[in-house]
């Protein structure tokens, strides 16, 4: 069997996000699986996906931060600069973590790690609502 829809997310602040309960509500269809794959892509450029400690909140401010240093805004050597100083580092965030994430499936949940949750990183101040693929293969 295999599925695939887009959904869209809410507008999130800049910083990383936990949406694994968002994913598991618009994607009922996974409670049908016994054993698959989740395949999750995002269309954008500026943004990302990777999985995670989902259980205390100071990991996901610690990601922030420490992603904020390692890529500074305004740095003398970009060159892409006229959609804002976040751009260019959202950029290179998104890259370096990635677009997609593909999570097991066993009896109809996500067959994670005690502590694993997926992450919506927001790399830019302002980067509107994203749209997420949902691609579902199983049986």
């Amino acid at each position: 069997m295999w599925d695939q829809k887009q959904i869209l997310l809410p507008p999130f602040s800049r910083g990383f996000h936990l949406i694994t309960d968002e994913i598991l509500n618009q994607c009922l269809e996974i409670q049908n699986i016994n054993i698959g794959l989740l395949h999750i892509f995002i269309k954008h450029t500026s943004a990302s996906l990777t999985l995670n400690e989902d259980a205390d909140p100071t990991v996901r401010q610690d990601f922030e931060s420490h992603f904020n240093k390692m890529i500074p805004e305004n740095a003398p050597y970009y060159r892409h600069t006229f959609e804002g100083s976040d751009d260019m580092p959202a950029h290179l965030k998104a890259s370096i973590l990635g677009s997609s994430v593909s999570l097991p499936i066993t009896d109809g949940k996500f067959n994670l790690g005690t502590w694993q949750g997926i992450y919506l990183c927001e790399h830019r101040n302002h980067g509107g609502g994203r749209r997420l693929i949902l691609t579902l293969q199983g049986e």
